[in-house]
């Protein structure tokens, strides 16, 4: 069995959108990412930090979902991470009402001894130097790297960032990250700057318009899943990193046509994230749910024509 290592925030979010609001609930990178990983059969650690105010009932729910939580360090007298965002009528936009870094903002990420030559390294949206950290703690080299970020790192640490992009092998980003990491509109382009600066393959996330997947001259575009309903976009696209990396560590296969598959579960999965808000939805999905949802992703694109 494959080992996966998931770097990432645990913490707790505040949301509204047009369909209503919460108060602080269970959120993060790593939650989202290790949530949808469990759906596969490998060896998944977490690597966090929260505070004493964090709920048994939470750590507990990671570990019913078989995540290892032995990398959450729990700071007993410290606040975990907490944000608060405010999403627009058309879902694809929002406004950060409150981030407050508490016990994050002095993490020092700690790899379990047992999980330092995991096969796959799932890099969750933190500090370049951060993620860079993870790195230097495994004791043999990862045969899968993936790295998610944010335009908030190109910002106030873009060296840092391009340190650590140098030594990964994916990198997940959305499409107006990857625009401005380049500096170029049409993503065809954007993508392949970004392999030149190290990664074999570049995911571009689209939101609700689906993925692209590069690998040299290679290109493939998944669409997401039409829905009648999207509730909650919160954490659609770390459980979609979370499916792409816990389905690669499950096939151990890291070409670029199983790539391919990866994407697809990251959608489907990702798919389910935003009918509900926050986790909600990702803590009660059935094997079937997954099955019968990949069905419709592969009517939805597959097709036959003829060709002269």
């Amino acid at each position: 069995m494959s080992k996966l290592v998931i770097v990432g925030t645990v913490a707790f979010d505040a949301i509204e959108t047009p369909f209503g609001k919460t108060d602080k609930i269970l959120g993060g990178a790593a939650t989202f990412i290790g949530l949808a990983a469990s759906h596969f059969d490998v060896d998944a650690a977490a690597v966090s930090v929260v505070g004493g105010d964090f709920p048994q009932e939470y750590l507990d729910l990671l570990v019913n979902k078989n995540i290892n939580i032995e990398g959450v360090e729990i700071v007993k007298d410290g606040k975990t991470f907490f944000w608060s965002g405010k999403y627009h009528n058309d879902m694809n936009s929002r406004d950060t009402l409150a981030t407050e870094l508490n016990v994050l903002e002095h993490f020092n990420p700690v790899v379990p001894e047992a999980y330092q030559d995991a096969e796959v390294v799932m890099l969750g949206n933190l500090h370049p130097l951060t993620q860079q950290s993870v790195l230097d703690q495994m004791t043999k080299k990862p045969k899968l790297t993936i790295l998610d970020t944010m335009n908030f790192w190109m910002d106030i640490a873009l060296d840092d960032l391009h340190a650590v992009i140098k030594n990964i092998d994916v990198i997940t980003i959305n499409d107006e990250e990857a625009r401005q990491l380049t500096g170029e509109y049409s993503l065809v382009v954007a993508a392949r700057k970004i392999h030149d600066m190290g990664p074999k393959y570049v995911v571009i996330k689209k939101g609700e318009h689906g993925a692209l997947l590069f690998h040299n001259d290679h290109m493939f575009y998944a669409p997401a899943l039409p829905l009648e309903e999207v509730f909650d976009p919160t954490g659609a696209g770390d459980t979609f990193a979370g499916g792409f990396a816990g389905y690669l560590a499950k096939t151990e296969d890291y070409s670029f046509e199983n790539m391919k598959n990866a994407v697809i579960y990251g959608s489907t999965l990702a798919s389910f994230c935003v009918e509900k808000f926050g986790t909600e939805r990702m803590q009660n999905i059935s094997k079937d749910d997954v099955e019968y949802r990949l069905k419709e992703f592969k009517r939805l694109t597959q097709f036959n024509i003829e060709l002269s």
